[in-house]
């Protein structure tokens, strides 16, 4: 059990993360004065066998082990393991990018930082940053490839950066990272926010990157399956959803299943503790870059978004503000990862599951 202090330290560091908090939200002057928040389908890996013990159903899943602080959960199944990493900053004690693992997706264990200092580019693209914050883990071929967010309070001076790495020592989880810098920046006069990253591959093989938060919404852009970086000549930024004032519209993701792609988003304020109403909605579309409709036929660019997890306000439960989703891709199933805040911990920011139950005309509920 961490102390109430240390919690508050940590949830008001993480600010940044989930898209990445209240940081991230800027009012129509573009100087933030909301205390507003702030990781495309991880592609399917390879199947392996169902995991055991196994998960219920429906309902959230018992997860036990280190699931406690994670914020902006990323998670990859790696042959008979899972992956997981979360934002992390300078003093937190898990560090940058923590990564756990687990032989059964339920059980984890904190293995150590994938960074131990800030990359050199980093602090010199943007001034005054002290954490990487919401990951996302790929794998293409032999190669792992970590995404991650640089940013800083309340502003959109910001870059998405990547490491590469052929394996991943769970000893030692910095030992074979290399970063390979940015991605893609925005800068004060951008009307976006490079955070958020969410990689994908569509159906014709192209690959993907959804990323945003706040401003004018959540973008997307191409890369080169074989970099993971920038496709060459593409400068396009191409927009997927938005919302009207307080304009709160955070960490997209994207899967793709028979025929639709999907586009997760978190909605509201994140990372404010017990006191978070970030919630969950859910769009699709036929073509990677959109339209994305919503259940009820309403533009996501528009605002539609039809709502999968509830902010958890008003409900007495124990978990609350669930947002900054992963989508796992499983043999037979699909599960929604996230991070809620524990109202009995001092809303301490804890790993949550779900199984994602599909209806008979493909619309997903968490069960």
């Amino acid at each position: 059990m961490r102390s109430t202090l240390y919690t508050t330290s940590l949830l008001a560091v993480m600010l940044a993360g989930c898209g990445e908090t209240a940081s991230d939200t800027p009012p129509p002057s573009g100087n933030p004065t909301s205390s507003a928040p702030a990781p495309a389908p991880v592609p399917t890996p390879t199947p392996t066998p169902t995991p055991t013990p196994t998960p219920p159903a429906t309902g959230s899943i018992a997860l036990s082990g280190a699931t406690a602080p994670v914020h902006d959960p990323a998670i990859l199944r790696d042959g008979d393991r899972y992956l997981l990493f979360s934002t992390g900053s300078l003093t937190d004690p898990e560090g940058m990018l923590a990564m756990r693992t687990s032989p059964d997706m339920l059980a984890w264990t904190l293995r150590g930082p994938a960074y131990t200092a800030l990359p050199a580019w980093a602090e010199a693209a943007v001034p005054g940053t002290r954490g990487m914050w919401a990951p996302d883990i790929v794998k293409r071929g032999g190669e792992y490839r970590l995404y991650y967010s640089i940013s800083t309070f309340g502003r959109n001076d910001s870059a998405i950066g990547m490491a590469t790495a052929t394996s991943v020592d769970v000893a030692d989880p910095d030992a074979g990272w290399s970063d390979q810098g940015p991605v893609v920046e925005s800068n004060i006069g951008d009307n976006f926010n490079a955070i958020d990253p969410a990689v994908f591959t569509d159906a014709d093989g192209r690959e993907w990157m959804a990323f945003g938060s706040f401003w004018s919404g959540l973008k997307m852009i191409e890369l080169d399956p074989a970099t993971g970086r920038r496709k060459a000549g593409d400068t396009e930024i191409r927009s997927i959803a938005s919302r009207p004032s307080p304009t709160a519209i955070e960490a997209p993701y994207v899967i793709r299943r028979d025929g639709f792609y999907y586009l997760f988003a978190s909605f509201d304020s994140c990372c404010q503790g017990a006191d978070s109403t970030y919630s969950t909605v859910v769009g699709r579309s036929t073509s990677p870059t959109g339209p994305y409709v919503d259940r009820e036929g309403r533009q996501m660019m528009q605002g539609g978004g039809t709502v999968i997890l509830k902010s958890g306000q008003g409900e007495a439960g124990q978990f609350v503000g669930r947002g900054h989703v992963a989508i796992l891709q499983e043999p037979g199933r699909d599960y929604i990862v996230y991070h809620a805040y524990d109202v009995r911990r001092n809303g301490l920011p804890t790993l949550q599951m779900q199984p994602l139950v599909w209806s008979a005309d493909g619309w997903p509920t968490a069960g």
